[in-house]
């Protein structure tokens, strides 16, 4: 029986014996927001299956559904569903919801704005530079600082279609490859504002009500709060073989006890 071992190579975080990336039974890429989930659920796995290797990398959801439309990798993980021109140049592609997920709007825990709501017009004023200081919103008398996901993230494509409305954002937003860095930044900077999933709130960063309602599971289930979705693995055809059976894992009780251990919402 193999000891298993975790490996950060490129990028790619390796669950089995010691094994490299191309000699992977499974390599995961894609959505920085579903990784997380798959990262913990791949641990598991393997150490129930000590045979078994499986690779988990990022590179946002544009990333990883390219990668399995092209077969360089079997699973894409993405935060967003297919864009028409992806549908159309993969046909192919199986959408498979393992989760699901809100955007939360956070800001630092010294900010007295997250005691506060905004609307999503006031959200979409903010991120366009309409607003530019948060004293306009009732808060202190300081520069807004805009932290948002770079192109090709899934949360970035869905932020834009929730709250943007056509609307640009600032060419001003500081951009960032992953969820964890946008938490890293709002976290070391006071007038930081940004946006990401409901499973990377921690107590370093603090999300504001938008339409007077906090993203929170009860409230994502209510449809009460106005931007949840879901959350995706993506397959060439129906899922098979060892990519069909961590799907399956990952649908399973204990697959979900990993989703809501991990901070975000189960399936019903």
């Amino acid at each position: 029986m193999k000891a298993v071992s975790v490996f950060l190579v490129l990028g790619l975080v390796l669950f089995s014996g010691c094994a490299g990336k191309d000699s992977a039974d499974l390599v995961i890429a894609g959505s920085t927001t579903v990784q997380p989930i798959v990262t913990r659920a791949a641990e598991v796995y393997s150490k129930e299956h000590p045979d078994t290797s499986i690779g988990v990398e990022g590179g946002g959801s544009g990333t990883g559904i390219r990668m399995v439309g092209e077969g360089s990798v079997a699973v894409g993980a993405s935060s967003r569903e297919l864009s028409s021109e992806e549908k159309r140049a993969h046909p192919d592609l199986t959408v498979n919801t393992i989760a699901i997920d809100c955007i939360a709007i956070v800001v630092n825990p010294s900010n007295n704005l997250s005691n506060s709501s905004l609307s999503l017009a006031e959200v979409r004023d903010i991120f366009s530079g309409k607003i530019t200081n948060y004293k306009e919103l009732g808060g202190p008398d300081r520069r807004i600082v805009l932290v948002e996901r770079e192109d090709g993230s899934g949360t970035r494509s869905m932020f834009e279609s929730m709250v943007m409305n056509n609307t640009d954002v600032s060419d001003a937003a500081l951009q960032k490859p992953a969820s964890g860095a946008i938490r890293f930044t709002v976290s070391g900077n006071e007038n930081a504002i940004g946006y990401l999933g409901i499973g990377y709130l921690d107590g370093s960063i603090k999300p504001i009500a938008v339409n007077g309602v906090l993203p929170s599971e009860e409230s994502v289930r209510a449809k009460s709060y106005p931007l949840s979705r879901d959350l995706y693995l993506i397959t060439k055809g129906k899922p098979s073989g060892l990519a069909g059976e961590f799907i399956d894992y990952l649908l399973s009780d204990a697959g979900q006890d990993i989703v809501k251990e991990e901070g975000f919402i189960r399936l019903e």
